[in-house]
């Protein structure tokens, strides 16, 4: 049996995403080089994490349940370990020892029933030579039904007679799947225009890019690159940092990302730069247009939050009251 680190972050890193924790994910993501591992993660089944925990779990109710000869006792514990016993060696010998001794006290109990029945019937054998005849019991005939309703051999089957249906695994064909080409490096999100039919992507080589997939462009999809830059200078230079978050407004013809370079930028549906928010003292990691559509709800490592004008890319607002980021 062999452990390494790359494996047990995967497991985590899958289980972050499958709980919903995105954010966390990403984090966790960059800081343990998942993208550099070797691990073919469309081979890994759901819930992968889970469910090694519970064969662990079994493993340790198991160890309660056994002998130091090796024979297992007959039953099991009265109570289910949690996660968290499991792990605590003083808990697991406490139920192994309550156990044990809950088992020897049946043991005894039943010997002490045995030993007086055996006697009662010695004695009653004893005293008396009496036949004593034990009229049979009517077995109703198959098929005849019972005080209780039952069938003799078989129960009565109630609410349950269809077996539910489990839906099978959908193959889609190839030519009914459009691949988007164009990112330099994982692509962490997407969000599809509420209007027309764009998607926005953010992928970690610093750009977001939306996607015209218009039926009419014959099966092909064109992309605007949204390059995110900074001011070095005097000159526009690419940040180099992870587009982590993006939301287009209720009309669909704007859309805001965030970076991991601390700035929060506002596109035209055409992919000009309107204007670019700047405030955060670290990466954003969400943000959100309100109905409206003159407002942009912005979150950030940096353990604030910050209310901008859409239209002057004035902050409005900024709430410092966050315990964690």
């Amino acid at each position: 049996m062999s452990i390494t680190s790359d494996e047990v972050n995967f497991l985590v890193y899958r289980y972050l995403q499958e709980s919903g924790f995105s954010h966390s994910a990403f984090t966790f993501g960059i800081e343990s080089h998942i993208s550099q591992s070797n691990i073919n993660g469309t081979l890994v089944p759901p819930a992968a994490l889970i469910s090694i925990l519970q064969k662990g779990l079994q493993y340790v109710e198991a160890e309660i349940s056994i002998n130091e000869d090796g024979t297992v006792f007959d039953g099991r514990p009265i109570e289910s370990l949690s996660l968290i016993d499991a792990v605590m060696p003083d808990v697991v010998q406490t139920r192994q020892q309550a156990f044990r001794e809950k088992l020897a006290q049946q043991q005894a109990s039943a010997a002490t029933v045995v030993a007086t029945t055996a006697t009662a019937l010695t004695t009653t054998t004893t005293a008396t030579t009496t036949t004593i005849a034990v009229p049979q019991q009517n077995t109703p005939k198959t098929g005849e039904a019972t005080v209780n309703g039952e069938e003799n051999g078989a129960h009565a089957i109630n609410n349950h007679s269809k077996p539910m249906e489990i839906d099978g695994d959908v193959e889609i064909p190839s030519n009914k799947a459009t691949v988007l080409r164009g990112h330099e490096s994982e692509v962490f999100i997407c969000a599809w225009n509420p209007v027309s039919d764009l998607l926005a992507s953010g992928s970690g080589d610093s750009t977001a890019r939306i996607w015209n997939l218009n039926e009419n462009n014959n099966g092909s999809s064109t992309q605007l690159v949204l390059r995110h830059c900074i001011r070095e200078g005097g000159h526009d230079v690419p940040s180099n940092k992870d587009v982590t978050s993006l939301d287009w407004n209720s009309d669909g013809t704007l859309l805001a990302t965030g970076s991991y370079d601390g700035f929060a930028r506002i596109w035209t549906e055409d992919g000009n730069l309107a204007s670019t928010l700047g405030q955060h003292k670290g990466p954003i990691f969400a943000l959100k247009w309100n109905k409206k559509g003159n407002y942009i709800l912005s979150a950030g490592v940096d353990k604030t939050t910050i209310i901008w004008d859409a239209h002057t890319g004035e902050a409005k607002q900024q709430f410092p009251f966050h315990s964690g980021n």
